[in-house]
């Protein structure tokens, strides 16, 4: 019976801010090691026998981070499913289930966040090994991590009567516990944390679903017949999808189920990344209990977690806080206090600030731009262009726009003249004049954007051509 993976692409980007954002939240970050949570995920498969290519259920905002992400760990076999809105785990999962389906009836389907750290992969593949065994007997198997503290953040699960092996029946779901349930939890024995990854059959999941959510099974067959493909991409129907109700896999089918299953996961060294002290419980500390990242300089400090991505920090005297500092925000933070991040994402949402979505660098399919500068009439901007990649062919009603190039060969459509740039050397694009930058080379394309004009936001773009599929 050969395994699908169904990698869960969402979020909203808000328990690790200032790092993550809404418009490139966790998954997409090197929290812990050197690839992204989401490339961790995706290769932790790599080497697993009967395992088809992963299908990830992205929002359609990050199709080119997800796959982008994906070819630069050698998974370009992956296919990426975009949701025009987000419903939630149990209608994410279905709309896997009916695309596996269709490729295989007998598909067995492995549902994974993204955004969390596994430090031990070989147990995590001999584990997946013994939930097949017991999905393939019709059971909805979720993934009970030994609990190691009694912590109040996670939702619980209660083990019934044993089914095979560490495998067993789910007696219960239980919300988050106050600390004085989740000691009692934990010494009984009889319970594991909810981690949020499940093996089923694809069927028997579909079969569930009719019985339970009938609704929302009928709204993601429709989403998905009415589907298009993008690119590599297939989009769901926005009409049909939106009709879905919105709910988790554990509301919608795992708590109503007869057939649900739990196999004990110890030894995984698991983590949700849920906060930034979650974070640093997974990070090497120094003697102090302090976990540093980039340019810190300690004096007397204890149990915090310090992370510089641009800059330097200097801290001194303090114990038991968190610090990330980013090119445009700062965190400073009681590790106690660090959930409470995302009523700040809140406050700047309301705002109507920036920072809550988007970094100074922005991703975009082709490579990525930075904001050096600004002032009234004019912005400066640091921009790479990724080999064999282009923008579209494009003009602006309101600005002109000055390249020089740093690094790298420049073509460079510019009104009637198509040129070649090579380091600084540099051309000027008047206004209303259509024009396109492409990278011809094989090494990364870096140059300096000095924009000035009377309005310099980005919706002031018209595109005429685009390999990436975007309107605007």
């Amino acid at each position: 019976m050969s395994i699908t993976p169904v990698i869960l692409c969402g979020g909203s980007g808000s328990r690790m801010w200032p790092l993550s954002r809404g418009g490139y939240p966790k998954q997409f970050l090197k929290l812990h090691g050197d690839h992204s949570l989401l490339q961790q995920t995706a290769t932790r498969l790599v080497g697993m026998a009967d395992v088809a290519a992963p299908l990830l259920i992205s929002n359609q905002e990050h199709r080119f981070l997800v796959a982008e992400q994906l070819r630069a760990v050698g998974m370009d076999q992956a296919r990426v499913v975009l949701e025009p809105m987000g419903r939630n785990t149990a209608p994410a999962v279905a709309a896997a289930a009916v695309i596996a389906l269709e490729d295989n009836p007998d598909a067995m389907l492995l549902v994974l966040p993204s955004d969390h750290v596994i430090q031990f992969g070989e147990v995590f593949q001999a584990l997946v090994a013994q939930a097949a065994s017991v999905a393939a007997s019709g059971k909805l198997v979720t993934f009970g991590i030994a609990p190691t503290e009694p912590n109040t953040g996670y939702g619980y699960i209660r083990r019934g009567d044993s089914l095979s092996g560490d495998a067993y029946a789910v007696a219960a779901f239980v919300e988050k516990p106050d600390a004085v349930r989740a000691a009692g939890f934990v010494a009984s024995g009889d319970y594991y944390w909810n981690s949020g990854m499940f093996m089923f059959r694809a069927d028997v999941y579909v079969r569930e679903l009719a019985a339970y959510q009938p609704a929302m099974l009928a709204a993601v067959q429709d989403a998905v017949a009415k589907g298009v493909r993008d690119l590599d991409f297939l989009r769901l129907d926005a009409d049909a999808f939106a009709v879905s109700p919105a709910d988790s896999i554990d509301y919608a089918v795992m708590e109503k189920t007869q057939h649900a299953a739990v196999i004990t996961a110890a030894g995984l060294g698991w983590s949700d990344i849920g906060s930034w002290s979650a974070l640093r419980d997974v990070t090497e500390q120094d003697e102090a209990g302090n976990s540093v990242l980039g340019d810190v300089m300690l004096d007397r400090v204890s149990g915090s977690y310090i992370r510089s991505e641009t800059r330097m920090i200097a801290a001194i005297g303090v114990q038991d806080l968190v610090i990330v500092e980013t090119a445009d925000a700062i965190l400073v933070a009681h590790k106690d206090h660090v959930q409470d991040v995302k009523k700040i994402v809140e406050r700047l949402n309301e705002a109507g600030r920036s920072e809550s979505v988007t970094h100074r660098r922005v991703y975009r399919p082709w490579g990525s731009y930075e904001g050096i500068d600004a002032g009234s009439r004019f912005q400066v901007k640091r921009i790479v262009v990724n080999p064999g990649a282009s923008l579209s062919l494009q003009m602006h009603y309101h600005r002109a726009e000055h390249w020089i190039v740093v690094k790298g060969t420049a073509k460079v459509v510019n009104g009637d003249q198509v040129i070649l740039l090579s380091e600084n050397q540099s051309t000027y694009i008047p206004l209303g004049t259509t024009h396109r930058l492409e990278n011809p080379g094989k090494m990364p394309l870096e140059l300096i954007e000095v924009q000035s004009g009377s309005y310099l936001g980005e919706d002031d773009i018209v595109r005429f051509e685009d390999v990436y599929g975007r309107s605007k």
